[in-house]
């Protein structure tokens, strides 16, 4: 079958997950103890950044194949193509708290509260970047610019589909496209996660933090694109898509999880060689006041994922790259609310004790709460059951938007010219179950 139905039981799930996942939002913005609601407004933006960047990640990662005459994933591109357009409603999603910040609704980052930028010299230092006018059009902006792009090899790509067989000259003017786009994505992604992620923690800055962000969005985009990919061919679609194309994603998922843990090494142990109290606060803090996510986010998101996907015939068993995709997927979510809550905790704790004592439930509370930050808060010092749920809502609200995606178009390009090679792509493999040797 080469075009996807969306039947509507798979609907009714979806809409009922989102449904799940909304009402825990709401809960946690009616039943938050903290200031200014800073519970709901760190869901959403969590979840907000951690799917629109997948859907960013995988947009830079199909130009990147484009660009680099890969053919190897020519027959699920669409699905790629399909992640890619979530970067709509993220956008959308990232208008409500950019429309929060301007109404006064949140104070989801210290640089926003103009008394303490005024009397604090860092982040006065600072506050020509982080603003709200640059936060507000950095965002409109560069988000638009990837959706464009991302429509635009969208169009190309269904183009293809339209003319008489394979033609190169098309393909040209997507690889102009995609080569394009990428030194624009990789400076432009930069400076959102600078000011959407690492500003969260306003004093506190890395030079790595651009990569180990990135790297994390791109581990769990793999791990939904071996996930989606099982799941259409149970359902009968992609029948001639093969372990082969399986074990190369799950490479990347290995390989990536390796690099990520390579640069949360480097970003720590530099720091801590360093010894400047500026930089080692960010990781003292969750390393002490944090340890379960602290050491579950190591084990998560490398340990297992390297000891399940070291071996290669691990690679192209179904059941062994759902189980590791499921932990890596979960575990990336993980490392962006350690990166989160945290930081923005102590910006709700710390701007109380300075606006008032019983904005923080007592003056003797808020003083504590400044140099202790990240005692026991629901939702902040690990996830509550309304963080589960909105997860699981932002997820399926996600899945909706790829799979009506889908349905817009054959799953598979018949005339894209490296069709061919996708279909006959082989992985070098001799030993597990497949004993033959790729090329016989």
């Amino acid at each position: 079958m080469n075009q996807f139905t969306f039947e509507s039981k798979q609907k009714t799930v979806l809409l009922s997950f989102m449904g799940l996942g909304l009402l825990c939002l709401l809960l946690t913005f009616f039943t938050d103890s903290q200031p200014m609601h800073m519970r709901f407004w760190t869901n959403l933006l969590h979840n907000t950044v951690f799917f629109t960047g997948i859907a960013f990640i995988i947009l830079f990662f199909l130009a990147a194949n484009i660009t680099a005459w890969a053919g190897w994933y020519t027959l699920f591109k669409r699905v790629w193509e399909s992640m890619a357009s979530f970067m709509i409603p993220g956008l959308a999603l990232f208008l409500v708290i950019i429309a929060g910040m301007w109404l006064g609704w949140h104070e989801l980052y210290h640089w926003m509260d103009a008394d303490t930028v005024a009397n604090d010299p860092v982040l006065a230092g600072k506050s020509s970047f982080l603003n709200k006018n640059w936060y507000t059009f950095g965002t409109l902006i560069i988000v638009g610019v990837w959706i464009f792009f991302a429509w635009k090899l969208r169009q190309l790509s269904l183009e293809e589909d339209k003319m008489g067989g394979p033609q190169f000259s098309q393909h040209h003017r997507m690889r102009i496209w995609a080569a394009a786009f990428l030194p624009l994505a990789g400076f432009s992604s930069a400076a959102l996660i600078w000011q959407w992620v690492m500003s969260v923690d306003a004093h506190w800055y890395s030079t790595l933090f651009a990569w180990y962000s990135a790297a994390s969005w791109f581990v769990a985009a793999g791990a939904f694109t071996i996930l989606l990919l099982i799941w259409l061919k149970s359902k009968g679609y992609y029948s001639e898509v093969t372990k082969e194309h399986l074990h190369d994603v799950g490479k990347y998922v290995f390989a990536f999880s390796v690099f990520w843990t390579y640069l949360w090494f480097s970003q720590y142990m530099l720091i801590w060689y360093a010894n400047n109290g500026e930089e080692t606060v960010y990781f003292q803090t969750r390393h002490q006041q944090y340890p379960v996510l602290f050491y579950g986010n190591l084990i998560l998101n490398f340990v297992m994922p390297f000891l399940i996907l070291m071996r290669n015939d691990t690679k192209r068993k179904n059941g062994t790259l759902i189980f590791a995709s499921l932990i890596v997927f979960f575990g990336h979510w993980i490392d962006y609310f350690l990166m989160i809550k945290p930081g923005a905790l102590h910006t709700a704790h710390e701007l109380a004790a300075a606006h008032g004592a019983e904005a923080a439930h007592g003056a003797e509370h808020a003083a504590e709460a400044v140099h202790h930050a990240s005692n026991f808060a629901a939702g902040f010092t690990i996830p509550g059951l309304l963080e589960i749920g909105t997860m699981l809502g932002f997820a399926a609200l996600f899945i909706y938007v790829v799979l009506n995606k889908l349905t817009q178009a054959p799953l598979v390009p018949a005339n894209d010219p490296y069709l061919g090679e996708s279909e006959h792509h082989q992985v070098w493999y001799e030993f597990g179950e497949d004993e033959e040797v790729a090329h016989h």
